[in-house]
């Protein structure tokens, strides 16, 4: 029988074609590469005749030994999923993952240049997968790299919660005496637009580079493979679902630029460097974030009544449904009354704003006035994903009250002192 990798020649009614079988996700298709690289489905119903042409030999992975250099600092890369060190085997069409220190070095034999490295598999999960206790495991990796005094950590992630996690590591680690970048990839490392090589590569370089201390993220600053971006960690968002400069700081700007082929490295912010090494990774559990639309329900909001904390992510200045205007609006009495309950039961209720953008305020109008009655807290212009963290972490620490005073200070530049007007607020 024809295992996926054997090149294979199938005849149908119609044709005869001869392709590798790759895997698929559905037993009544086969999947063909064929020569010119492109993949066909036929259903095994209209196949007449199967013959394997040739079978497939696994190739043996290269043991070749990963030499450090004397000279050069070490990075420690923390690998926990994603793109960023994986690649496609075209036998097959699986993605097959590589770890180790000669596997990153061929693949981006740039890095053997700038330092040496050392390599951790933590997960190999996707990012959606992330819950509370990956970070705990992720930061007792890091403080066992760091106490060996490595120069700086790597974390690759996959990119659709690389944000978040990193707003998370910013508030697990109050202290940290080394830089900790993390890295991922919108497109997979062998494929011509990868960014994968150049996040990393200018990842290394500022690590190497810069005496920052911190968590912060690395990727492309534009479409082009110029330079790339330091992030702030709890000021990002992932903004596009696959280009390659799709993280952008929201209301906040770069740490710091990293030209890609002149390898100049741009501070734009002053950076402030600690000594030290202090976590706490605790998180509440019970933690919820509620995104306000149009013809709400009050079984929405008690669904939370049992949580500890809640993010709304309101609209405009930090609304939710409240008053009542006509018939079709006489429920919002009961979502009124739910939110106020929710308050009572010591829920810890926040205001953020989906227009991600600027800031709430809920001093502008009545219904905000009126939400802050009911125990709502205003979050200034925290985005939603970070201050559902940050609650989540403060609440795992610290007592209802001090978490309630806390919300509203800064402490990992999480909020800033005020908005300033921006022409283009998108660039």
């Amino acid at each position: 029988m024809a295992q996926p990798g054997d090149l294979i020649e199938i005849k149908t009614i119609l044709e005869t074609l001869q392709g590798t079988l790759i895997p698929s996700a559905d037993e009544k298709i086969l999947i063909l590469k064929l020569d010119n690289g492109y993949n066909m489905g036929v259903e095994r119903k209209d196949v007449l005749s199967m013959k394997v042409l040739k079978e497939h030999t696994p190739v043996k992975e290269k043991t070749a030994s990963h030499h450090q250099n004397q000279n050069l600092k070490t990075i420690t890369i923390l690998h926990t999923g994603g793109t960023i060190a994986s690649k496609v085997d075209y036998r097959t069409g699986g993605v097959v993952a590589r770890f180790s220190p000669t596997d990153l070095l061929e693949m981006f034999p740039e890095l053997g240049d700038i330092a040496n490295f050392d390599s951790k598999l933590i997960s190999n999960m996707w990012s959606d997968d992330l819950r509370f206790c990956h970070f705990w495991n992720i930061a007792k990796a890091v403080e066992e790299e760091a106490k060996k005094g490595v120069k700086g950590i790597i974390i690759g992630m996959g990119t659709d919660n690389l944000a978040v996690a990193s707003a998370a590591l910013a508030f697990v680690f109050e202290e940290i005496n080394i830089p900790i970048l993390l890295v991922g990839a919108q497109r997979s490392s062998d494929r011509g637009s990868s960014d994968a090589a150049m996040n990393l590569i200018c990842a290394a370089e500022f690590i190497t580079k810069t005496d920052f201390t911190g968590v912060a993220i690395c990727m492309h600053s534009g479409s082009s493979d110029s330079q790339c971006n330091i992030l702030p960690p709890c000021k990002t968002r992932k903004l596009h679902s696959s280009r390659r400069d799709a993280f952008k700081p929201v209301n906040d700007g770069p740490i710091a630029t990293v030209d890609y082929k002149s390898k100049e490295i741009k501070v734009l912010k002053n950076i402030i460097k600690s000594e030290s090494l202090k976590l706490k990774p605790k998180f509440e559990e019970k933690v919820g974030l509620l995104k306000i639309h149009i013809n709400m329900h009050p079984e929405e909001f008690e669904a939370f009544s049992g949580f500890k904390g809640l993010i709304i992510e309101g609209t405009g200045l930090g609304h939710t449904p409240l008053d009542v205007l006509d018939e079709c609006t006489e429920v919002h009495d009961k979502i009124k009354e739910t939110i106020k309950k929710l308050n009572e039961k010591g829920v810890v209720m926040v205001m953020t704003t989906q227009c991600l953008f600027g800031r709430v305020n809920m001093n502008v109008y009545s219904k905000g006035r009126t939400l802050q009655q009911l125990g709502i807290i205003p979050g200034e212009d925290m985005l939603p994903e970070t201050a559902f963290i940050k609650l989540a972490w403060l609440l795992g620490n610290y007592s209802p009250e001090e978490a309630k005073k806390m919300m509203v200070q800064n402490l990992r530049g999480e909020i800033t002192n005020r908005t300033e007007y921006e022409e283009d607020f998108l660039k």
